[in-house]
């Protein structure tokens, strides 16, 4: 099973129980505290993820851990269910689906538009209330440049991918002569 297939899982899961508990911020905010001290640990992480490592010991980690931080009780079982199920160091990818599950039920989606420059006020506009209309959604923009794409652009929304731009117009028409 990919790691995000498993993001996805946890993530959605999660958010089913802040939503509910009214704990949205607070599981947020310690999670995130959580992934950046796992991210700052080389040792911590590769402790944590080593088979050769008794289950019993990381427990012992984790709860010591815990113990130390006091976070809030939901987001302890959250811990501990990822380390029993050997997913705590999937932690990045779980935090980011729980995001995005959360903002997408608030109804709001994030996007990331690529073009080959420097999109003007009034494109950007038009880029997001079409957007806004094909997702039902609103929809926060965040804008890259990469030159290589030639022109147009390529919008990634969650997992889906529009790809309009140049250089994959130009590697379609490539393939479509060569293949007859």
């Amino acid at each position: 099973m990919s790691v995000e297939t498993i993001a996805r899982r946890y993530g959605t899961a999660l958010a089913d129980v802040v939503l509910k508990t009214g704990e949205v911020s607070t599981v947020s905010s310690e999670l995130k505290a959580w992934e950046e001290m796992l991210n700052s640990s080389d040792d911590l992480r590769s402790a944590l993820a080593n088979p050769a490592i008794a289950h019993l010991d990381k427990e012992k980690v984790l709860e010591s851990l815990i113990a130390k931080s006091n976070p809030s009780r939901t987001t302890a079982n959250f811990l501990r269910v990822l380390l029993r199920n050997s997913r705590l160091t999937d932690l990045r990818e779980i935090n980011d689906k729980f995001a995005s599950v959360l903002e997408e039920r608030s109804g709001h989606i994030a996007a990331e538009v690529i073009s080959a420059r420097e999109l003007s006020a009034d494109q950007k506009g038009e880029l997001k209330a079409n957007l806004e209309k094909l997702t039902g959604k609103q929809v926060q923009l965040n804008f890259g440049i990469d030159e290589s794409i030639i022109g147009g652009v390529v919008t990634r929304v969650g997992s889906t991918v529009y790809d309009g731009s140049v250089r994959t117009q130009l590697e379609n028409l490539r393939e479509e002569l060569i293949n007859g």
